[in-house]
């Protein structure tokens, strides 16, 4: 990955585009940082590869707002941004090149990518989101890190949480007692969040689909009077009427990094 950082000849679409990427592997908050960055601009599209989803190619989630697909075809994450931002495109697909090609074709003035920081080929704005804290510093999978960490000194800005951005988290619809079940990432990172009232947890393996028969086992197991669940699992329950109590995820961003962005954005327009 360093050959190719050192020696890509970047593809310039003549547009500006954000890539909103991480070092470690999941847990990092790209996903509420993309809506809280897609939220701020109208004409923007933000493109995915649609990590856990049931299709292959170019999928598009969302068109100015209207949803086009279930979340079998879109994949979890990219239904949560795409219900998230009413305004914005979401296409997801592993031919990123493709993918931003059709949405300047569809008018869009600003290109968002997911996770795009690998993708060494496109000019782009870069941003790298760090955890407060990393105690392994050794790459995947000996340490959490995809790459080695001084790989950050190609981004255009590193931002830490807890000193650029924080997390704040809010619940709906709380009951006295209730069962985490999730299938995200290093689902431990949920403890310090967690409301009163959670009596058991239940984790799958990330962007896993559930079934309505084993949610209702797991509230009859638990006695529970409802699912302690985040957004990205609500979007793939919304269909089994099941009693549910939801974590909301934002974060709040220092006024100066938006400021940044906003320097690039109307430097490349």
């Amino acid at each position: 990955m360093l050959f190719r950082r050192i020696f890509a000849r970047k593809k310039d679409f003549g547009i500006p585009i954000v890539s909103i990427g991480n070092l470690i592997v999941g847990g990092s908050g790209k996903t509420p940082f993309v809506i809280a960055l897609a939220s701020r601009y109208s004409d923007v599209a933000v493109i995915s590869r649609g990590y856990g989803r049931k299709s292959n190619g170019l999928v598009e989630v969302s068109r100015r707002g209207k949803i086009l697909v279930p979340v079998e075809q879109s994949g979890d994450e990219a239904l949560l941004m795409a219900l998230s931002l009413p305004g914005a495109s979401v296409i997801v697909s592993e031919d990123r090149h493709e993918a931003i090609a059709l949405a300047t074709g569809q008018g869009a003035k600003l290109i968002i990518l997911d996770d795009g920081f690998n993708r060494v080929e496109i000019e782009k704005f870069e941003i790298l989101l760090e955890p407060e804290q990393i105690n392994n510093p050794f790459p995947f999978p000996s340490g959490p890190f995809r790459e080695f960490s001084f790989s950050k000194k190609y981004a255009d800005l590193v931002l830490k949480e807890k000193e650029d951005f924080e997390r704040i988290v809010s619940y709906e619809d709380l009951t006295e007692k209730m069962v985490l079940v999730t299938a995200i990432s290093n689902p431990q990172r949920l403890d310090p969040y967690l409301p009163a009232g959670v009596i058991g947890k239940v984790y799958l393996e990330d962007h896993a689909y559930f079934e309505k028969e084993m949610l209702e086992k797991i509230l009859k197991e638990y006695d529970a009077q409802s699912l302690l669940v985040t957004e990205k699992d609500y979007v793939k329950m919304t269909n089994f009427k099941l009693p549910v109590s939801k974590t909301k995820l934002k974060l709040k961003i220092k006024n100066e990094i938006f400021e940044k962005i906003d320097r690039y954005i109307k430097a490349r327009h």
